[in-house]
């Protein structure tokens, strides 16, 4: 394998046709619908996941967690996912939107920011009686409401169930967040911007110079403002991303050092084998070899 694998929306869509779609939403209750491998998949859609019975063990963003019976997992795109193995009366209840689908319902969600920063370092809840209750019947209701294929207003429907289900799906998690501080509305505006600049140019640039200038701010005030709202600098966030993909290639793709080095556009071979182990501790051979590979 050279290059990390997408785990595609559509290719789900199509994998099975006992799939309910809609417009770029997916529903399913069978496992096998959802073609996973034993290496790192970049995720190209949102999944929400109630597990029934039996448990799954994966890693998302190269963390592991162990799902069974009331765990609840949100993975969101872009992540990186690796499944490793289902137990064999495995069951859970499934719904995928892509990205387009997701992008009209997440910016609606008030509070998003505090939430989306939780479920990067928590995704996966264990829910009570009443939450799983809550979490199957707003599932039976959009399995209903996918069928009716004459409603010409099915989409908008299907779109409306789902930001209530968030809604409430986020008041779940914010009973399991910390208290955190109020943030300026303009500030968090600034932190998603930089954060989707980021998102989309991390692998070329890896200077807060760059990132001030795309968003017409001075570097000094970016940080500051980065660091106030999410605990980190940009350059923290900059070598995360860097990071992660870095590791993501050494585990799951064929490439050499110097390939990757290449592609995240280092000057040469030894500059990344200095940032990488300044970041983690590891050369990135050290790192490959007691992960092991892929491919």
């Amino acid at each position: 394998m050279s290059e990390i694998a997408h785990l595609n929306f559509f290719a789900v869509a199509n994998s099975k046709t006992s799939h309910l779609i809609d417009d770029g939403f997916l529903i399913f209750d069978d496992v096998e619908n959802l073609p996973m491998h034993n290496y790192p998949e970049r995720l190209d859609f949102a999944v929400m996941t109630l597990c029934l019975e039996g448990s799954w063990s994966l890693e998302l963003n190269l963390k592991q967690h162990n799902l069974s019976s009331g765990h609840f997992l949100i993975a969101m795109p872009e992540q990186i996912l690796q499944n490793f193995e289902f137990s064999p009366d495995f069951s859970a209840l499934f719904i995928l939107m892509s990205k387009e689908f997701a992008d009209n319902i997440l910016p609606k969600l008030k509070g998003l920011l505090s939430f989306i920063f939780y479920l990067k370092d928590q995704p996966c809840i264990k829910v009570d009686e009443e939450e799983l209750k809550c979490i199957r019947d707003y599932y039976s209701f959009l399995v209903r409401k996918s069928r009716q294929t004459d409603n010409g207003c099915r989409k908008e429907i299907i779109q409306g169930l789902m930001l209530a289900m968030f809604y409430d799906v986020y008041s779940m998690y914010s009973k399991r967040m910390p208290m955190a501080g109020g943030y300026d509305n303009r500030k968090e505006e600034l932190f998603e911007q930089f954060i989707r600049t980021l998102s989309a140019s991390f692998r070329e640039q890896r200077n807060v110079i760059y990132y001030a200038n795309e968003l017409c701010l001075t570097p000094k005030y970016l940080s500051k403002v980065v660091k106030e709202v999410s605990g980190k600098t940009a350059g923290e966030w900059i070598d995360n991303f860097v990071i992660l993909e870095a590791k993501v290639l050494l585990k799951s793709t064929g490439k050499s050092v110097q390939e990757i080095a290449e592609e995240l556009h280092f000057a040469n071979q030894s500059f990344f084998g200095k940032y990488f182990k300044h970041n983690t501790g590891f050369s990135p051979k050290e790192y490959r070899k007691s992960n092991g590979c892929f491919y």
